[in-house]
Formats: C-alpha cells, structure tokens, sequence
C-alpha cells in the first residue's frame, strides 16, 4: 500500500484559496437555481465567474469531459452535463460540482439545491446526505482513525433512513492532481485501510439513493443514473487533516 502524499502547510493554503474560489462559486450557482433556468446558463457563469477571479476550471477537457462543472438533477446520481435543453422546474433537487485550480492546485466541493418546494421525500433525502458528510468528517478527526472510518460512519446513517450509499464512486485525495490517492470509500468497509495522517488532504462526498446503491451511465459516457430511477443527492468538501483536527478548505472567503 503506497503512501498517501503529505501537503506542507503552504501547499494546504494553495488548496484552500482554490477551495474557496470554488466554494464561492458554487453558492452563486446555486443562487441561480429557479424553476425555468437552464443549467448551460448555470455552467457559462460558473466558467466566467472562474476565470475572471484567476481560476481554472477543471472539470472542462478532463478526459474530454464538455463543460465547466458537474450539474446532476433529481435521478442524476454524479457527472451531468449542464445543456440548454435541461431546464429547473418547480421540485427539482439540483447538485452542483464544482473543482477550481489557482496557482497549480485543486479545490473540489459540491452541494445540494432544491428548486421550489421539493417533496418531504426529496427534503429528507438531501438533508441525510448532508448529515452523511457530516458525519464522515467527524469520523476522519477521530484519534488513529482510518480512511475506512469514514464509510463505517456514513453507512447507518443512510441504513437508518431506508437509503443507499453508492458504491461505485468515492471521494480522493486531491492538491496538485484532481483525482489522487487514496480512494475515500463512503459505504462500510474494514478492508485494509491506511491511517489518516496530519498533511493528507482528501474529499469526502457521499452520494445516497432514495432506492437501490447501483448506478449505470448514459451513452453520453458521463451521465450516471440511478438504476431504479429514484433520487440521489451528494454533498462534498475538500479538507485537510491537521494537529487541531479537520480543516474544512471549501469554504467560502
């Protein structure tokens, strides 16, 4: 098992000024999300607001991905791709996700966005989601705590509610690299799993289904779904682990 990279204390401050452009970003976005708006509109201000505050936005090329940001509704599970032709109506949940570079590195974080009045089922499943990363964090502070703790934390939480944590994607480290290691597992799992250590910095963003865990994607390539064709919701932050315990890094300035 190859060691997870350790930030400097610079290298952490890089990532969380990346972090912040993007978690300032994504409440701006997220302003936008009203009954009659497309998300191509959404994506375009998210790009533009990026590269007029000196960041990048990483999600555009990334394996030939098409657009500034991630933006998945209602049955959606991760990786929608913003389009003219997909419009916000009344009850909707949104997520948006969005990863900025400044200065060569990486800040990733997403979140949950009701259009309207939303059901009581789309309600309590975005706020599960949101106490699922909650609760992850807490995990990840623990003394001597494992990368595994945290799915062993999210995993009752969605139990209890009747929903399903996705397995086929997980959280990662991140700093100069988007996706680095090591994976971040959300469901329950007491494999192998290294400590966490003071300087890794990681995402943790659980995604909960209002029905069945497996997901199928779109022949568009990206485009993941529910497979049952009921509701999923995903909250993320970028964070670091440090002598005084969890430091949240997508926050907003």
């Amino acid at each position: 098992m190859s060691r997870i990279k350790v930030k400097t204390k610079k290298e952490i401050e890089l990532i969380r000024s990346a972090g912040a452009l993007a978690a300032e970003t994504l409440v701006r976005a997220g302003e936008m999300c009203k009954p009659g708006v497309n998300t191509l509109e959404i994506d375009e201000f998210i790009g533009d607001f990026t590269n007029k505050n000196g960041g990048i936005s990483a999600c555009l090329g990334y394996y030939d991905y098409p657009r500034y940001a991630c933006i998945s509704l209602n049955e959606v599970v991760c990786h929608g791709i913003p389009s003219e032709k997909t419009i916000l109506k009344e009850g909707d949940i949104v997520n948006i996700d969005i990863t900025t570079i400044l200065a060569g590195y990486h800040g990733d974080c997403s979140a949950m966005f009701c259009v309207g009045n939303v059901s009581p089922e789309a309600k309590e499943l975005v706020d599960v989601a949101k106490q699922c990363l909650e609760e992850g964090i807490r995990a990840a502070e623990m003394p001597k705590a494992r990368f595994s703790d945290i799915g062993c934390a999210i995993q009752p939480i969605a139990d209890e509610h009747g929903f399903s944590v996705v397995e086929d994607y997980c959280g990662h480290g991140i700093g100069r690299g988007f996706h680095e290691e090591p994976n971040v597992l959300h469901y329950a799992n007491r494999g192998p799993s290294p400590f966490i250590e003071i300087g890794n910095v990681f995402t943790i963003e659980p995604m909960i289904n209002a029905g069945k865990p497996g997901t199928k994607t779109l022949k568009d390539g990206w485009t993941a779904v529910t497979v049952d064709g009921k509701l999923s919701a995903q909250w993320e932050h970028t964070m670091a682990l440090t002598k005084n315990g969890i430091d949240i890094l997508t926050l907003p300035r």
